[in-house]
């Protein structure tokens, strides 16, 4: 399983992965679906009553790959389609990809028995590229389109564009089209352009909303269930790390994000926010949460 935020390359790694396996072995039955694709063939089948087909067409295979798992979590039916069709593949020693946009234990409506089975396996961090990696993926992308860049060009994009492997393709893509459209050669100072333009741009400012929306979907919730005053487990969780981000990301005083978690006494917040911040010396899957949140809240 891989997992990341959003423009991170999760659905192009995996694809590759069964393009690979493919070249290696083409005798080999490898198929891939998005689960929003997996979950409406389910519905189809039940309604025409073809359930059995759709089995035999996932349960026949020798690689299964789905992309966007966290859609399947918020239907028990889709679950345990999934489950049964996971342990069919499992038992006859068949291999099965999935990304989500979070790890397993941060999918708050995930049955246990398909958490379970999802941390039986690898598990991947795809996070942000560094330095080195955003200048291999923009050194790839200018050799697929066939377009010879100097290295301190590249060097130059990969410094300055960090946010994800989207944004860094589109700064590749507009250099090279402004450079077609007026016949200028593409140097440092084609690409400092550019990256002005991506500068200027408006920007998605750090604000509590931007905070609670992050964390509501990230652990596919309401904003309202987490200002509320629920105490079920996969509430509660969420709200204290919403009170730690706001706390340590904006330096909001304690009794004022009380007051954005419908009215709760300053103390309920730094016990909130004391509580993540000891757990995240012990626990290194929190740590994973809030660095992916963190991924989430640069696109909400």
């Amino acid at each position: 399983m891989n997992y990341g935020g959003v423009g991170l390359g999760k659905t192009h790694l995996i694809q590759a992965i069964g393009n690979e396996v493919l070249a290696r072995n083409p005798s080999l039955k490898v198929r891939y679906v998005p689960s929003e694709k997996y979950m409406g063939e389910i519905v189809d089948a039940l309604r025409n009553q073809q359930m059995g087909i759709l089995k035999e067409k996932y349960r026949s295979v020798d690689l299964l790959i789905m992309d966007d798992i966290q859609f399947i979590a918020r239907t028990e039916k889709m679950q345990e389609e999934f489950f049964h069709t996971f342990n069919a593949l499992y038992e006859r020693n068949r291999q099965i990809i999935i990304s989500s946009d979070r790890p397993p234990q941060a999918m708050a409506t995930l049955e246990a028995r398909l958490r379970s089975r999802f941390e039986g396996g690898m598990i991947a961090d795809v996070g942000l590229p560094d330095m080195e990696t955003r200048f291999a993926i923009l050194k790839a992308k200018a050799e697929t389109k066939e377009v010879a860049l100097a290295e301190d060009v590249l060097k130059f994009l990969a410094e300055h564009i960090k946010t994800n492997v989207r944004e860094l393709e589109g700064a590749l893509n507009q250099l090279i089209m402004a450079s077609k459209l007026s016949a200028a050669p593409i140097n440092v100072e084609a690409a400092r352009k550019v990256v002005a333009s991506h500068a200027a741009a408006p920007k998605k400012f750090l604000s509590h909303k931007k905070i609670l929306k992050a964390v509501a979907d990230f652990y596919d919730i309401s904003e309202r269930d987490i200002i509320q005053h629920s105490r079920k487990k996969d509430v509660v969780r969420p709200r204290q790390i919403a009170m730690y981000l706001m706390r340590e990301n904006l330096k909001t005083s304690y009794p004022s994000i009380g007051d954005k978690f419908g009215g709760r006494d300053h103390t309920t917040v730094i016990h909130s926010c004391e509580k993540v911040a000891q757990d995240l010396l012990t626990n290194p899957e929190l740590e994973d949460e809030l660095k992916a949140i963190k991924e989430r809240i640069i696109i909400v």
